[in-house]
């Protein structure tokens, strides 16, 4: 599950981290990193990639890849951009695959606790299908401010640079391997009007979704859902019908 952090949010919890390591700052040198984190990363069969073959901002709409994964790309002037397709299963209903595809993108900041905190332009979305849902198709605004814990890239002696990344909540990203030095991404800029609205631990919000129908007619719909914190995780439960 992804995370909603609001930036003191990020603050608190990388403050938090500098003190339990108590190391002072990293050095970003060849002992921390093989090479720099700059360009495009994608984990597993490298599918999943960030740019214009992915997601399509003008219309809110996605190209599905063959496989799942992630994609990450990050410039050297502090932009990032993230792919992913993921299906989560359900044990008790195995017909009831749910597929989720997300885009983003923003600025990204290095913090001196080796820490990575994204910040998110506001126009980022994503599409959830889900065949046992009383909607089973919908898009919606999807902007998360995130922050990866720790972060190492090795070098691996057949497919070359390797990057780690932790969440905040210390579970580890895939791996993933570098496709090019060079970001490919979407221009950084704001792609897309949103009605975007701000998220606190216990606060309740209207996202604004988009549900597309089978002919392909789409139709704004609002749902309401409740945040609460437990810890440093967020928990999401709907609390309200769609209207």
């Amino acid at each position: 599950m992804i995370s909603n952090l609001t930036p003191l949010a990020i603050l608190v919890l990388a403050t938090l981290s500098a003190a339990q390591t108590n190391q002072g700052p990293i050095q970003y040198d060849v002992a921390h990193n093989a090479t720099s984190i700059v360009g495009t990363w994608s984990t597993g069969n490298k599918d999943v990639r960030t740019g214009p073959d992915f997601a399509n901002p003008s219309n809110v709409s996605f190209t599905y890849p063959a496989n799942t994964g992630e994609s990450y790309s990050f410039s050297d002037d502090g932009w990032y951009e993230i792919s992913r397709f993921r299906m989560n299963s359900n044990a008790s209903e195995p017909n009831c695959i749910t597929a989720v595809m997300y885009w983003t993108h923003g600025t990204y900041e290095l913090l001196p606790n080796g820490s990575i905190a994204t910040y998110p332009n506001g126009d980022g979305y994503q599409q959830i299908q889900d065949p046992c849902a009383p909607i089973s198709n919908f898009f919606e605004n999807a902007n998360y401010t995130e922050l990866f814990t720790q972060w190492r890239i090795f070098l691996d002696p057949t497919f070359g640079p390797k990057l780690h990344m932790w969440k905040f909540d210390g579970n580890p990203v895939a791996p993933m391997f570098q496709l090019s030095t060079t970001p490919t991404m979407l221009p950084t800029t704001k792609l897309r009007n949103t009605t975007a609205a701000s998220a606190g631990t216990g606060s309740t919000r209207k996202r604004s979704l988009l549900k597309r129908s089978n002919a392909g007619v789409e139709e704004a719909v609002v749902g309401r859902w409740t945040f609460l914190s437990v810890g440093a995780s967020v928990v999401f439960a709907f609390v309200s019908s769609v209207l």
